[in-house]
């Protein structure tokens, strides 16, 4: 494990030593990486398997005050399961949300924050997926514990068989499968309250894109839009592109075909200057384009305009810097509220890219690995389109991310605490150079 860099109210710097770094090497290039990470204030992991007891997230570093229930998370959780074109498994998959530490009484307590997500599945499983051994021919009769052998393209079966070394694909799909996120939802949950309790964020997301179809570019939601998003079938604004792609969707399920698309989160709320720019693993953009592309499905990840701006001269392509009533604002948001690696003030706009299901009705070519031979992919339940449903993943992802910079930036062991620095860093922006109203909250 390694070390990680904390910040007081005071900004002040303190840096731990990796534990088994090179002498001298408190830099945390190289250092094991991914969830307990070596910079920031949060830290955070989950554990289990996708047919497992349950999900488990534990958060560490959360301040005491937030405001959150298990039917909070629960809501979240549900939210995960929207989505025209949903398999099976979403009509019958229940979350039973325990708090196990890290509350009490609907309040966070400061102390690590752990969750399970139980599943309500597990009894048809709990031979195949026993932590602790099971008799041999028991599992022989057992229909669902019947060797994967035909890794599906797309996923991480055959990657993962070659790298752990395993005979057949199960260990690998039931961690790699995107039931996982279920965990990350809850922890998002989490870290979006403490967001909008300690400094008045928002966070909503939307689909732009699914298959073929495209919603008008510049229609915006915000936080108020939540309910009506959620009541549309694809979480989309615009009404007839979202009838566009319900259509697309009843297509591809006919032809036993998969869809993608592009979802967008939106922030409202946020202060300028969070992140970096000093370097490259502090600049925001950095942060957010990684967790997001961590997501199962994920392909690309723009911020604002993103690659359009790619194909936009340079006069045109860039926020310029305007006084409107005495207030310091960007026009045309195509920078997506960030410039060099920091927080503008601005709307924040960033969209992640999900490419169509992997496991395709109409089989994908493969070998079975336990013959070489050729063979069609295995095939169980899946979804036509997920876009939906990934759109809360992602708000979750930027809630996580924004919370950890907003703590580095502010600190603050309770959420009163936070608050007040985070009013007195906007107090002390010179008149100049920020919205005045955002100190006056």
């Amino acid at each position: 494990m390694c070390g990680w860099s904390t910040r007081s109210a005071t900004e002040t710097r303190i840096r731990a030593p990796l534990v088994g770094a090179a002498k001298g090497d408190e830099t945390g290039v190289g250092a094991v990486g991914g969830a307990w990470k070596n910079r920031g204030m949060l830290r955070w992991l989950t554990a289990g398997e996708s047919h497992g007891q349950a999900l488990v997230a534990v958060l560490e570093g959360l301040p005491a005050g937030v405001q959150v229930t298990t039917d909070d998370v629960a809501d979240a959780l549900a939210r995960r399961r929207l989505g025209y074109g949903r398999g099976a498994r979403m009509k019958f998959e229940r979350d039973e949300v325990t708090f196990i530490g890290g509350f009490r009484h609907g309040l966070s307590l400061g102390s690590p924050v752990a969750i399970q997500v139980g599943n309500t599945e597990w009894p048809k499983w709990e031979q195949v997926m026993s932590a602790d051994p099971v008799d041999p021919e028991t599992l022989a009769n057992l229909a669902r514990n019947a060797p994967l052998t035909r890794p599906r393209p797309g996923h991480a079966d055959l990657a993962g068989m070659q790298k752990y070394g395993f005979d057949e694909a199960r260990p690998v799909l039931e961690r790699a499968s995107a039931r996982e996120t279920a965990a990350r939802v809850a922890l998002g949950e989490v870290a979006a309250r403490f967001l909008n309790q300690a400094y008045g964020v928002t966070i909503v997301s939307h689909v732009v894109e699914l298959g073929t179809v495209k919603a008008p570019y510049g229609v915006i939601p915000s936080y108020d839009d939540v309910a009506k998003l959620d009541a549309d079938p694809v979480r989309c604004l615009d009404a007839d592109a979202s009838k566009a792609m319900v259509a697309e969707i009843d297509t591809a399920q006919k032809a036993g075909d998969t869809l993608g698309g592009v979802v967008e989160v939106v922030v409202d709320g946020l202060p300028p200057g969070l992140g970096s720019y000093v370097h490259w693993d502090r600049r925001l953009d950095s942060k957010l384009a990684g967790a997001l592309m961590g997501i199962q499905a994920i392909k690309g990840v723009e911020l604002g305009d993103g690659f359009e701006l790619a194909r936009t001269p340079g006069s045109q392509a860039h926020d310029e810097i305007v006084a409107q009533d005495g207030v310091v604002r960007r026009t045309g948001g195509r920078s997506g509220g960030t410039e060099g690696g920091m927080s503008t003030g601005e709307t924040l706009r960033v969209r992640a890219a999900m490419k169509p299901i992997a496991t395709v009705p109409r089989a994908l070519r493969t070998i079975d690995t336990s013959t070489g031979e050729a063979a069609a992919a295995h095939h169980q339940r899946s979804d036509v389109c997920a876009v939906p449903a990934a759109g809360i993943v992602a708000e979750a992802m930027v809630a996580l991310v924004l919370a950890d910079v907003a703590l580095e930036k502010f600190g603050g062991d309770s959420v009163a605490e936070s608050a007040r620095n985070h009013k007195a860093y906007l107090a002390n922006l010179p008149a100049t150079i920020t919205p005045r109203e955002w100190a006056e909250q």
